[in-house]
């Protein structure tokens, strides 16, 4: 029922509006809140959003390629240090067997002479290349050569014990 009282209202007396205009003053009292209503907190503007975004888009591409680099960096340090323990441990070994070896008298053949020299001088070439550019594939390859170093060492101790065993039971006829 206002509403209709209202709209009557409105509709008879409609000419008196239409002629006439507001003042200069109200228009810049409707502008001002116009402009003033526009103007956004800084936490709402869509360009310090877009810098932040851009920001730790960039910070996070920063992190995870220095991390990158970093860990990689370190692979190489970390098989030298790897394989400086290890060639104590097989180095000591090879001694040892070399010690054995030499006590017992001179080596048996000539070829176990020819393959240790070999051996040495692979490990040799494979050690300096771990210095220039230690990676886990020289690592891997110079334990190999100790391995095998040890292995034939244990060969000939094995051949030296089965001819001595063999001198001893013969004297004992």
């Amino acid at each position: 029922m206002k509403k209709d009282a209202l709209e009557k209202f409105v509709s008879e007396h409609q000419d008196q509006w239409n002629d006439r205009t507001p003042s200069e003053k109200v228009w810049k009292n409707i502008a001002q809140t116009l402009y003033s209503s526009s103007v956004t907190s800084l936490w709402n503007s869509l360009n310090v959003w877009r810098a932040a975004a851009a920001f730790l888009l960039c910070l996070t591409s920063y992190l995870f390629y220095s991390q990158q680099y970093s860990t990689s960096e370190r692979k190489p340090m970390v098989a030298q240090q790897e394989f400086n323990d290890i060639e104590l441990f097989y180095s000591a070994q090879i001694s040892e067997k070399s010690a054995l070896v030499s006590n017992e008298g001179r080596f048996a053949d000539d070829s176990f002479t020819q393959d240790l020299q070999k051996l040495e001088a692979m490990y040799s070439v494979l050690s300096d290349e771990m210095k220039k550019r230690p990676s886990e594939k020289v690592k891997d390859a110079l334990v190999l050569n100790m391995i095998v170093r040890i292995d034939l060492l244990n060969q000939q101790i094995q051949r030296l014990d089965e001819s001595k065993k063999q001198r001893d039971k013969a004297a004992s006829l």
